[in-house]
């Protein structure tokens, strides 16, 4: 039996609350058939093909252009090789194998916490908007949904897409600060 020690009590209630957020987005995400699409279509865009595709494009560019992929790759790497140890060490099952509900999307794995389609919209945001500030504005929130995407379509609770985001943010501030020249 574990005791109830204040750490126990407090990941307990950020449990509950984790899972009544998720509750209420799943429910509200998806009315309707084109709101199940548009979060799908969404979704698609931290998926593995799409990241490594946007992170390594500009490689194909001759140029100085062809540098600008470099912090987005780096970033991408870096904060997928954490999202899989992580994710392999916690092994937080997906919502729906615990709440016994319905995914609306293929799950990648049997593993939730933390997302990795967050995490990989969000390295390759992060990283062209080291290379073009200007586009923060459009990437970041762009990112953000995506993340949001994961939890409406039933594979993610919130905390999950937080964490996802949280490492690919503190992983691209990491490579900036650590690894100007990758940048």
């Amino acid at each position: 039996m574990i005791a109830r020690t204040p750490v126990f009590n407090l990941l307990s209630r950020l449990d509950a609350r984790d899972r009544q957020l998720f509750t209420r987005l799943t429910a509200a995400a998806h009315p309707s058939t084109a709101s199940r699409r548009f979060w799908t279509a969404l979704t698609h865009l931290g998926g593995t093909e799409f990241s490594i595709a946007a992170a390594t494009a500009p490689f194909a560019v001759r140029g100085d252009f062809g540098s600008v992929g470099r912090p987005a790759l780096a970033t991408l790497v870096i904060s997928h090789l954490i999202v899989q140890c992580i994710k392999r060490t916690v092994g937080r099952r997906r919502p729906a194998r615990q709440l016994g509900i319905r995914a609306l999307v293929a799950e990648p794995d049997r593993f939730s916490f933390p997302s990795g389609h967050s995490a990989a919209a969000m390295s390759v945001a992060f990283g062209y908007s080291i290379a073009f500030p200007s586009l923060a504005v459009v990437l970041l929130p762009l990112a953000f949904l995506v993340g949001m995407s994961r939890v409406c379509l039933g594979v993610h609770y919130p905390s999950d897409v937080f964490v996802g985001q949280l490492i690919a943010a503190l992983s691209g501030v990491s490579l900036t600060y650590w690894f100007p020249l990758l940048t």
